[in-house]
């Protein structure tokens, strides 16, 4: 008989590449009925890249391509966050209020599946509550990221609750999934006794491949992603576009685009660089492959000085690049930094917070060494088709949840 799985989600789109895309589709195509409740914003769901969706998603509750949707409105349990850390320590469910825990009773499923620090806290509200009915259910922590994150300035005494809420929290946890292995490590540090695997964000391997790279005259760099004051540097990569080309032909093509904040004021491309610089806008999921066709190198920059959480990062877009053959040039970021000495797939500037100067150095040397990218390229394709790409880490998902069958 097929288990009931509900996917709970405070703060992510609904459309997110690793729930939805990949996780939910899994399971529902290994014949799991799948169930997530979602967040909206002032009445709407909104898109992975913040587009408020007015006009499509407007039911309460809705089907999409098979997976089960319930909505709520999204609030902001930090606002309360001593609160919820009473509720943790009583053992009780009794004071779990909020709409996901509410929601997420009312499913009756036999495994829950949570992706954020707040969303575990309504699974473990929602697993107390069904327990004490006589309904066994099994809860899944998947860390996206490391949080608390003891780098990042914030409060010490918000700091210290969500330190013992976490511990609270993962002695009522059968697995947790996370994205790379000095997360699994901190997480075995809290909670030896935790089981932790390590899905990583790849995408499906792509059947567009086209072999290529470092084999033009000049040298096309890609980024996918936001580029505003909070994620990604725009300035710095106007500058990288600027010093490269007084000594060689580089180009940037931005797989994305800048994503306005509040008072966000990011310039314009400078006029004497428009040529240099393509923007494709929002791509969707599954047309990454063909904006990459011909990039040469993925960028990728990260401040690891002052974020655990970046230095022990594997982001989406670092498997994108290496599933399209691209090597990868990052800053010195850990786990990114082993990967790529391990299988010799990008190129890594010894800095935690590298500048411009920096990358501009390491793409002059890349374009004076095709050989080198060439390489990179090849072992980069061939690391996804073994062992990387979604199709190997869905086998580890369906993995856990024949675990949590037994």
């Amino acid at each position: 008989m097929p288990k009931n799985v509900c996917i709970l989600v405070s703060e992510h789109p609904f459309l997110d590449a690793r729930i939805f895309k990949k996780e939910a589709k899994s399971l529902n195509k290994r014949g799991y009925r799948v169930t997530m409740i979602v967040p909206r914003k002032d009445g709407y769901l909104f898109d992975v890249d913040g587009t408020i969706f007015h006009d499509r998603f407007r039911s309460p509750t809705f089907f999409h391509e098979g997976i089960k949707v319930v909505t709520y409105e999204q609030i902001d349990p930090e606002k309360n966050i001593k609160g919820l850390h009473h509720n943790l320590r009583s053992g009780s469910d009794s004071r779990f209020n909020d709409p996901l825990t509410q929601l997420g009773i009312k499913q009756q499923a036999d495994i829950y599946h949570a992706h954020e620090f707040f969303s575990l806290y309504s699974g473990v509200g929602i697993k107390r509550a069904l327990t004490a009915i006589g309904k066994n259910c099994k809860l899944i922590y998947d860390s996206h990221e490391l949080e608390p994150d003891p780098l990042v300035k914030q409060a010490q005494s918000t700091q210290k609750l969500k330190r013992e809420m976490l511990a609270y929290m993962l002695k009522e946890v059968d697995y947790v999934i996370t994205v790379s292995e000095s997360i699994k490590s901190w997480f075995h540090s809290i909670n030896p006794k935790t089981p932790v695997e390590v899905i990583y964000n790849s995408p499906p391997l792509t059947s567009e491949y086209n072999p290529g790279q470092g084999k033009g005259k000049d040298l096309l760099i890609g980024f996918e992603g936001v580029l505003n004051t909070k994620r990604g540097s725009f300035k710095k990569l106007m500058n990288i576009v600027e010093t490269c080309n007084k000594n060689f032909d580089l180009r940037v093509r931005i797989i994305g685009g800048r994503k306005k904040l509040a008072k966000d004021t990011d310039p314009p491309v400078p006029s004497h660089l428009e040529s240099k610089v393509e923007f494709t806008g929002w791509v969707n999921y599954d047309s990454i492959p063909e904006a990459m066709q011909d990039v040469d190198i993925g960028w990728i920059d990260l401040d690891a000085e002052y974020s655990l959480n970046n230095r022990y990062a594997m982001p989406n877009k670092f498997f994108s690049y290496l599933n399209n053959g691209i090597p990868v040039l990052v800053n010195q970021c850990k786990d990114m930094e082993n990967f790529i000495q391990t299988y010799h797939c990008g190129y890594i500037v010894k800095k935690q917070q590298a500048t411009a100067a920096d990358y501009a150095h390491a793409l002059s040397n890349l374009h004076s060494n095709r050989s080198e990218i060439i390489k990179m390229s090849t072992n980069a394709r061939k690391i996804m088709e073994t062992y990387f790409s979604w199709g190997h880490m869905e086998k580890k998902l369906f993995s856990i949840y024949s675990r949590l069958k037994q």
